[in-house]
C-alpha cells in the first residue's frame, strides 16, 4: 500500500497565511468554496486558478505537495466528471455504444465540473495545510458560538471534529501497517474471486475497527481521569484576535469574487 496523504496534515511555517487568525482562514475557506461555485465559465475557473495558486505560494507550500494532499479525495472529482459526461447531452455526438452516448457538451461539462471540484478541494486543503487541528477546532467553535443561544452544543461538536481530524493520520498509518503485515503473511488482495478478496480485506478492516474502538475507549478514560466537564471553566493560552492581515485577506477575497463574477461575462 503506498503512502496515504491525508487532507489535514499540517505543515509548519511562518508565512503570512500561517499567521492569519484561524477564524479568518476558516471563513476564507468557506468563501473560496462559494467563489468556486460562483464560477460558471472556463474563464472564471482560469482566474480562480491563478488566485488559488497565489494563495498556495503565499503559504510557501509546494504546489505538488498541495496536490498530493487532495489525492485521496480526487475520486469526488472523477465521479462528478463521469456523471456529467454521461448525463449531459448536446452538440455533436463523439461516441455512441448502445445506450451510452458521449456528446461534445457532455465532455465540456465533465471537464468544467471535474476541474471545479479540484479547485474546491484545494481551497479546503489550504486551510488544513496551514492551520493546526487545535486552531481549526477553536475557530469552528468561535464562529458557531452564537448558535449556543438556541441550544446547539457547539463545544461538543467542535471537540468531535478536532478528535476526528487528529486521528485520521493515525488510522491511515495503522491501515498501512496492517496491510504490510498481511502482505508479509502471504495475503494477496488483488488475486482470487470476490469472496477471497473480501476475506482478505476483512483481515485489515476487523483489526482496524478494533483499534479504533480501543483508541476511543482510551481517550474516554483519559478525559474522565482529567475530570473533563466540557467548556465550563476552560481557559486559553493564546486568545484569538483579528489583525490587519485578516482585514487584507477579507479585501483580497472580495476582489477574487469580483474578478470571478466579471470573468463569467467572457464568452468562454
Amino acid at each position: 500500500m503506498p503512502d496515504i496523504p491525508i487532507l489535514g496534515n499540517y505543515r509548519a511555517g511562518s508565512s503570512i497565511v500561517h499567521r492569519l487568525d484561524p477564524r479568518t482562514k476558516l471563513l476564507a475557506a468557506l468563501a473560496l468554496i462559494f467563489i468556486t461555485f460562483a464560477a460558471q465559465t472556463f474563464s472564471a475557473l482560469g482566474a480562480l486558478t491563478l488566485f488559488v495558486l497565489a494563495c498556495v505560494m503565499a503559504a510557501e507550500i509546494p504546489v505538488g505537495d498541495a496536490l498530493k494532499s487532495i489525492a485521496p479525495l480526487l475520486f469526488f472529482a472523477v465521479i462528478t466528471a463521469l456523471v456529467n459526461l454521461f448525463w449531459t447531452q448536446g452538440g455533436a455526438t463523439l461516441f455512441q455504444w448502445g445506450f451510452v452516448t458521449i456528446s461534445e457538451l457532455g465532455v465540456r461539462t465533465a471537464a468544467f465540473f471535474g476541474y471545479r471540484m479540484i479547485l474546491l478541494l484545494m481551497a479546503v486543503s489550504l486551510l488544513t495545510l496551514t492551520t493546526t487541528n487545535l486552531d481549526i477546532t477553536e475557530a469552528f467553535e468561535r464562529v458557531l458560538k452564537p448558535l449556543r443561544r438556541v441550544g446547539v452544543p457547539v463545544h461538543e461538536l467542535s471537540m468531535m471534529m478536532g478528535i476526528a481530524l487528529r486521528f485520521l493520520p493515525q488510522f491511515a498509518f495503522e491501515a498501512k501497517a496492517l496491510y504490510m503485515a498481511q502482505i508479509s503473511r502471504g495475503a494477496r488482495f488483488s488475486q482470487g474471486g470476490g469472496k477471497t478478496r473480501m476475506s482478505a480485506l476483512g483481515s485489515i478492516a476487523v483489526p482496524l475497527f478494533t483499534s479504533a474502538f480501543r483508541h476511543a475507549e482510551t481517550l474516554s478514560n483519559a478525559m474522565e481521569a482529567r475530570c473533563y466537564h466540557g467548556e465550563q471553566g476552560r481557559t486559553r493560552l493564546a486568545p484569538l484576535a483579528f489583525g490587519t492581515r485578516d482585514a487584507v485577506c477579507a479585501i483580497t477575497l472580495a476582489v477574487a469574487l469580483a474578478c470571478t463574477v466579471a470573468a463569467n461575462l467572457l464568452p468562454w
